[in-house]
């Protein structure tokens, strides 16, 4: 039985939650926890939902494990008026839900997004990239500019007998490169299974010459299906979904506080980190 016939109102929400080891991606799995199990087990517990199929919970995306993100989205017909901090508080910190929408109880957060926005973040430093591996920015940049428009990605993608059609529309991309960082991000409607983690692989492949301009072209070429390991997964985070106008969420600001103070948390904890290693090279190498 539906909730819909109660009258009751359906709602999407944005969460953040950090890739951490303990998680095996975002969707439930027999046997192992996910991003996905850690939620409903606290919506059952404060008594939003009692029953999956009935409370309608869906994620717009699903994201592998040590992938992170800032505005994922996810839906439910909560069987009372949703309070944000009530289910942060009871939510690890590594995850936490910071707005919300009421939406027409049809919506399905999946289908009814307009775009997927994903950030990758190189796991080296420009400089370190440049020493190393003489790394070529503007080829680099060409590529970004050459991935955008329709494209066959089934080179790009994990291999997935059950996708057919491999054609997709990446509307954005574009790499960035702030505070000795490389940043590189993506927008489209919908992405290919490891779409965005592939072609970054082949991306700092080419900025390190290991493959050249004309061999990245080649992949555009789906006669020939060409398997390799994506890149690393830390470095991904799927940073928003858009939706039409008409879906206007409302920024709780005591549970972006929460998600912010957990920021700023680990930020110092690794910089600690970063300057304990940074002082032992330095010491090692006098």
């Amino acid at each position: 039985m539906s909730l819909k016939s109660e009258n009751l109102k359906k709602y999407f929400f944005k969460i953040y939650y950090i890739g951490k080891q303990k998680y095996h991606g975002s969707q439930r799995q027999s046997n192992v926890l996910t991003i996905e199990d850690q939620l409903i087990d606290i919506l059952i517990k404060r008594n939003y939902i009692d029953d999956l199929e009935r409370a309608e919970f869906e994620f717009a995306s699903r994201t592998d494990r040590y992938v992170s993100a800032r505005g994922a989205v996810f839906s439910i017909i909560p069987k009372k008026k949703p309070i944000l901090m009530e289910i942060n508080s009871f939510l690890p910190c590594e995850m936490g839900l910071w707005a919300s929408s009421p939406v027409p109880i049809n919506y399905s957060p999946r289908y009814h997004a307009v775009s997927r926005h994903y950030r990758y973040i190189f796991p080296e430093p420009l400089d370190y990239l440049i020493s190393e591996y003489n790394f070529n920015i503007d080829i680099v940049k060409k590529a970004c500019s050459q991935l955008e428009g329709i494209h066959n990605f089934q080179n790009f993608s994990k291999r997935d007998n059950s996708i057919e059609d491999t054609i997709r529309e990446l509307n954005f991309v574009n790499m960035t490169i702030s505070n000795n960082t490389v940043f590189i991000d993506f927008i489209s409607k919908s992405f290919l299974r490891q779409q965005i983690r592939r072609i970054i692989k082949k991306l700092m492949e080419l900025g390190k010459n290991e493959i050249s301009f004309e061999e990245f072209l080649t992949l555009f070429d789906a006669k020939k299906f060409v398997s390799y390991e994506p890149a690393n997964p830390n470095g991904l985070i799927l940073w928003d979904i858009q939706y039409n106008s008409n879906i206007k969420f409302q920024i709780n600001k005591k549970s972006v506080e929460r998600m912010q103070n957990y920021f700023v948390t680990q930020k110092q904890k690794n910089w600690l980190k970063f300057k304990l290693f940074s002082r032992l090279e330095e010491d090692y190498l006098r």
